[in-house]
């Protein structure tokens, strides 16, 4: 709702092109640094208070959006935004908590699917929002529209609705054992498992965290270019592109809502995954090769299908190859890896773009996509039996989890759980 407002706002203010980009870059940047402290903190004490506690963050965070009258006002809202929106990481590991195994990657791409429809509906609502509150509303001779501030606190009521709604609804899914309460938390955990996943890069839960990254930062970086590539290649102009990301909105939904469940079924998890390392890296060779509008239309359908295989399923087989009770930092870990690529990878693009040509950034996001497919080789072999959800099962064994050993010894009582 709020990110297309942002730069009408943040100019309306007195802001050039580059603060601007740092408006952008903090929320980022605090979502990178929140992602696994959120992870931790619902490892420890339940998904249900992570969720409730950055909801509430966020309701706050736009609510100073609706009335900043300063550059400093908006960068603070965004710092507030990005810390309150760390919790992809909790939610995922929610869903792991809830499900069996084999649901898990379907349940994720719901999940999924259900962000693709915010995400489309969104800037129509801030829009929308925006229109409304500019107009004059006189009620015995007061006025009472809110002028600029209505996106935003429509944002916050919308935060605050869904608060109440996990409040009522939203059982705990992480069953926390009283050893694990009493525990003392080791300080440094969080950086400990981020330097395990670099040092380890060959153990399970390594390699799915460096696919998972790899695959969103390239698609990000093709995404990021895509809007300069088919206006160059195609004449598409400002007022046409809304039609092409709507269509890959629909793509996105209809990949992870109504073909992802068949298509676990029939192929497992490991195995679609490296399906759509395939497809994904097929799409992005082929879009500079399009000829045509129609064709490239066909071509992007891979990049939905390639995406909607390929982050369900390595997320739901993090899930099987880490302890329970590090599933909310470990996916919060993923977060931050993943966040990461997403910064870095579109400025690569935009480098390849202006020195090379056109095609440069698409040709080079494949080639690093398809580099995955070794990362995901021989997973089945670490897919483990593990109990139903709730039950307090643990997954896998010493040897299928090395990324874990050096986070392991920062903590005796972590090793037991392994």
């Amino acid at each position: 709702m709020v990110v297309p407002l942002l730069p009408f706002y943040a100019t309306r203010m007195g802001a050039n092109g580059f603060t601007y980009t740092i408006l952008v870059a903090a929320f980022s940047l605090a979502t990178l640094l929140s992602a696994p402290l959120w992870g931790r903190f619902s490892d420890r004490y339940g998904r249900r208070p992570a969720l409730l506690i950055a909801l509430g963050a966020s309701a706050v965070s736009y609510v100073i959006f609706a009335y900043a009258n300063s550059l400093v006002m908006l960068f603070i809202s965004r710092i507030v935004q990005g810390a309150g929106g760390g919790t992809v990481g909790v939610v995922q590991a929610y869903v792991a908590d809830s499900t069996e195994p084999k649901d898990r990657a379907r349940a994720l791409g719901w999940v999924s699917a259900a962000t693709n429809v915010g995400v489309t509906i969104g800037p129509a609502l801030g829009s929308g929002a925006l229109v409304l509150g500019l107009r004059h509303w006189w009620v015995y001779g007061h006025d009472l529209s809110l002028g600029h501030a209505a996106p935003g606190l429509l944002a916050a009521l919308i935060c605050l609705a869904n608060m109440f709604f996990a409040w009522r609804y939203l059982r705990e899914s992480h069953v926390i054992s009283r050893a694990a309460r009493g525990q003392i938390e080791p300080p440094g955990r969080s950086r400990a498992v981020i330097w395990s996943v670099i040092r380890h890069s060959d153990a399970p839960a390594s390699r799915l965290i460096w696919i998972y990254a790899v695959g969103l930062g390239a698609f990000m970086a093709s995404m990021s270019i895509i809007a300069l590539f088919l206006a160059k290649q195609f004449g598409v102009t400002a007022g046409s592109i809304g039609w092409f990301f709507t269509y890959v909105g629909v793509m996105n939904i209809v990949a992870r809502a109504v073909i992802l469940g068949p298509a676990i079924d029939r192929f497992g998890e490991p195995r679609l995954s490296r399906i759509g390392i395939v497809l994904l890296a097929l799409g992005l060779l082929l879009i500079p090769l399009a000829p045509t509008i129609p064709i490239l239309a066909a071509v992007m359908v891979l990049l939905p299908l390639g995406t909607a295989f390929t982050f369900p399923c390595v997320t739901a087989m993090l899930s099987r190859v880490i302890s329970k009770d590090e599933r909310g930092l470990f996916m919060g870990t993923q977060q931050t890896f993943g966040g990461i690529t997403r910064v870095i990878f579109p400025l690569g693009a935009g480098v390849l773009y202006d020195r090379l040509n056109p095609g440069a950034p698409f040709w080079a996001a494949a080639v690093l996509v398809a580099g995955t497919l070794l990362l995901g080789l021989n997973l089945e072999a670490y897919m483990k039996p593990e109990a139903g959800p709730g039950l307090g099962g643990t997954v896998g064994s010493p040897a299928a989890i090395p990324a874990t050993a050096e986070v392991a010894s920062v903590t005796p009582a972590g090793t037991a759980s392994k």
